[in-house]
């Protein structure tokens, strides 16, 4: 059927079926073949998306644009802010505090049994190191005259191991004892309960 208040531009051309729906005007698509169907309808989604955006042909990926470069970033060649092992980090940081010496001390001294021998090492004990001076206790004060006897040689392997001056002098004390010379009864001059003696 024809429009009354239109013209039919060809006269000669029959009118269309009156079911067919009339095709959506737009850019014209191709059509696909049987073939290259995609089952998951990806290809007609994004054939229907560069229409909507009124692009035409495969869709270009932009690439991302790149930062500019962290001042704090490493760059091609190795340098400090690259990642390091755990134990080169370690020793940086001891060497930047001065903490070298010390830890390394403390780890000989755990190794205490190999430095004096093994009966000495159970009646003795490293208590503290200050100012190049090793204090050690021992629990009687035999063990302590023993260890005073030999505290030149230990002097010297302490400091061939940890480097000349290190430990420059130890100090051996005695077991713990209560002092007479504290209380409320104390005399002063007095020499505690031996002052009873004769």
């Amino acid at each position: 059927m024809t429009d009354p208040q239109r013209p039919d531009p060809d006269p000669q051309r029959p009118d269309p079926d009156p079911q067919r729906p009339e095709p959506v005007e737009g850019p014209p698509t191709e059509p696909t073949p049987a073939d290259d169907h995609d089952d998951t309808g990806l290809d007609l989604a994004r054939s229907i998306s560069r229409q909507v955006r009124g692009v035409s042909g495969p869709s270009r990926r932009r690439r991302p644009r790149r930062r500019p470069t962290d001042p704090q970033s490493s760059g091609a060649r190795p340098d400090g802010r690259d990642p390091q092992l755990l134990g080169a980090a370690m020793e940086a940081l001891f060497e930047r505090q001065g903490w070298t010496t010390t830890v390394n001390l403390h780890l000989l001294l755990g190794r205490w049994p190999s430095l004096v021998g093994e009966v000495n090492a159970e009646h003795s004990w490293p208590e503290r190191y200050a100012d190049q001076v090793l204090t050690v206790r021992a629990d009687s004060t035999a063990w302590a005259t023993s260890l005073r006897t030999m505290a030149p040689q230990l002097v010297a392997r302490l400091n061939e191991a940890l480097g000349q001056g290190t430990v420059t002098r130890i100090t051996v004390l005695g077991p713990d004892v209560p002092s007479w010379k504290h209380g409320r009864r104390s005399i002063r001059g007095a020499r505690g309960p031996r002052d009873t003696y004769g």
